[in-house]
């Protein structure tokens, strides 16, 4: 199976992306491995041991059978399973359509899996920003495990490769941009536009981007991942308003399809 682009050419079905959501476990991300490869409860104890010097301390909580695969992680006071861990059967490979920062070929089928998700006292939350903070701060350390391949955040079905991830959730912790490319991910419309997945999953909503004449993709893609910090950091757009683009755009948008999904135009 041969890498697909993060951005690809077709339209965005909302409902069967809203379906994907639903069957996925919506709070969740998975550490890839290779096959064989996986790391044992003993190597992410020892990784916890230097977790309080690295940049996002963690610690474990409730410790498993080293046979169950399964530890509890704790951090800022909200605990998160760890599963998969070896000799315990891998968890099964989440449904991936967008790559970043990863080889031009990855074998999903070569790849075994660890899942990291809030724990049960988390349910309901785990689209929270602070849940979802402290799981991919989590996440970023993990990536220092021997043989960590890709990190696959199951809302976007995104693949991204360790070192990216781990640089765009340390400047995201630090107080820059929201890692839109990779929390979310962004596609063309038939008509030249940009629509997003997995945005849903932080505000209710996804993103439309009509096109804009004389802009190509790239300056589509600007645009919207401006819009996506905004609407993460911000409430759900229930009425029409007007927005500000990176360039100074003067914009307009529209929530439609009952309000999941916001259209922004280029108004004049």
């Amino acid at each position: 199976m041969h890498r697909k682009l993060a951005i690809f050419s077709g339209s965005l079905n909302i409902s069967a992306v809203q379906m994907t959501l639903l069957a996925q476990n919506l709070g969740g991300l998975s550490l890839a491995f290779p096959a064989g490869c996986r790391p044992q409860v003993s190597d992410v104890l020892r990784l916890s041991d230097s977790a309080p010097f690295s940049n996002f301390p963690y610690s474990i909580g409730h410790c498993h059978s080293s046979s169950d695969g399964l530890l509890e992680v704790l951090a800022a006071g909200l605990a998160f399973d760890l599963c998969g861990l070896s000799p315990a059967i891998s968890e099964p490979m989440p449904d991936i359509a967008h790559y970043y920062g990863l080889p031009d070929v990855f074998e999903a089928d070569a790849y075994e899996v660890v899942t990291l998700h809030p724990g049960a006292h988390l349910a309901g939350g785990e689209n929270l920003l602070p849940v979802v903070r402290a799981m991919v701060g989590v996440a970023s350390v993990l990536t220092a495990l021997p043989g960590a391949a890709a990190v696959i955040w199951h809302p976007a079905r995104t693949a991204i490769g360790p070192a990216n991830f781990a640089r765009m959730v340390a400047g995201w912790l630090a107080g820059g941009a929201f890692p839109a490319l990779g929390l979310t991910a962004l596609q063309p419309t038939p008509e030249g536009g940009l629509i997003s997945e997995g945005l849903a999953f932080f505000t209710g909503q996804e993103l439309r981007i009509e096109p804009i004449s004389g802009m190509d993709m790239s300056g589509l893609g600007k645009i919207a991942v401006r819009l996506i910090h905004r609407m993460v950091e911000s409430a759900k757009v229930a009425v029409p308003c007007d927005l500000i683009g990176p360039h100074g755009e003067l914009l307009r948008a529209e929530p439609i399809n009952g309000g999941r999904v916001l259209r922004v135009w280029k108004r004049g």
